[in-house]
């Protein structure tokens, strides 16, 4: 009897040492990503990392720009790989300020955000700047279909913080009263919506960013509509305009200022208990950035190569860069490798 005894508190405690072990080991990540490419790559990646190298359990939750952001903060997610910095200054600011959200360093060193028009059209008419678009019958060349009487500029997506952005330039640039501003409904919407216009030979204004496949397109010329030059303090003028927007609709815009976006470093965010509590999976996220060519890279081959498999895009980069095997102990590089 003594004996079943001992055996029985041996194995009770072998029992409580290995859920113990097991408890450590094993963790729970919750992902935001958003509604754009390059966001979605970066998940992708990271979350295989995390699964194959680190025994993690992953939840990825996608959307908008701001329910994304909004989620961080409050803390119903965990981290994100793919920030647009400046665009966001005043809703994440104060968050950092706090310690409730913390920044991870870059993601991607370099960013543009700009209107674009065809190339074509461009050098006939001799646009190169915003400023041109006033120019006389210079609208017509984009007639909005829907409103005859103006011309259409293609927007980014409602939600996005670039779409209250694009409004408040499109009034200050006094084209108001020329121009509608159009809605894309989805970054496919907008890529497909100049895809069409190129292959139509058809005029076209529209905001883009980059990094991303379509403008690794050959087919795809457009050039970079020059505005004011960057001032901060004219861009947090303007951004004060824009935030009051967000909340109380177009009816709240008044002058302010506008200027051309900043070319940005794309950076990750950690919620500040995340960060305190996960000191490995923050030494990969800290190290964790992919240069903009190589991001080009992997976009195009998403797109044109692997027809949208997320996967398989993150195995493909996984297999072919070695840059990722310095952000993860060896141990948990030669686990990944495995995998693949």
């Amino acid at each position: 009897m003594n004996f079943i005894k001992k055996l029985f508190v041996v194995l009770f405690v072998l029992f409580l040492f290995c859920l113990k072990s097991f408890s450590t080991s094993a963790c729970s990540v919750k992902i935001g990503s958003f509604d754009w490419d390059s966001a979605n790559i970066h998940s992708a990646i990271a979350s295989y990392i995390l699964e194959n190298g680190y025994g993690c359990d992953i939840q990825i939750t996608k959307g908008r720009t701001n329910p994304i952001l909004e989620a961080l903060i409050d803390n119903k997610i965990d981290i994100i790989f793919e920030h647009w910095t400046d665009n966001n200054v005043a809703l994440i600011d104060p968050e950092l300020s706090s310690g409730n959200l913390v920044d991870l360093g870059i993601n991607t060193p370099a960013s543009e955000q700009a209107f674009f028009i065809d190339r074509k059209t461009s050098e006939t008419y001799g646009i190169t700047s915003v400023g041109d678009l006033k120019k006389s019958k210079i609208w017509e060349l984009f007639k909005d279909p829907e409103d005859p009487s103006k011309g259409r500029i293609i927007s980014c997506i409602y939600g996005w913080t670039c779409y209250t952005i694009n409004y408040v330039k499109i009034m200050e640039y006094g084209l108001g009263d020329l121009y509608n501003m159009y809605d894309p409904g989805t970054a496919l919407g907008l890529d497909k919506i100049i895809l069409d216009a190129f292959a139509n030979g058809k005029p076209i204004i529209t905001y883009y960013y980059t990094p991303t496949s379509l403008m690794g397109k050959p087919e795809i010329d457009m050039v970079r509509l020059s505005e004011p030059s960057y001032d901060k303090v004219c861009w947090d003028s303007m951004m004060a305009v824009v935030d009051n927007i967000k909340i109380y609709g177009t009816n709240a815009y008044e002058s302010s200022c506008a200027n051309e976006y900043k070319d940005m470093a794309l950076t990750k965010l950690a919620t500040g208990n995340f960060y305190n509590n996960n000191s490995d999976i923050i030494s990969f996220a800290n190290a964790y950035t992919i240069s903009t060519s190589v991001v080009n890279n992997l976009l195009a081959y998403y797109v044109d190569i692997s027809d949208g498999n997320l996967e398989e895009t993150a195995k493909y980069y996984l297999k072919n860069y070695l840059e990722w095997e310095a952000w993860v102990p060896s141990e948990i590089a030669s686990k990944i490798k495995n995998t693949l």
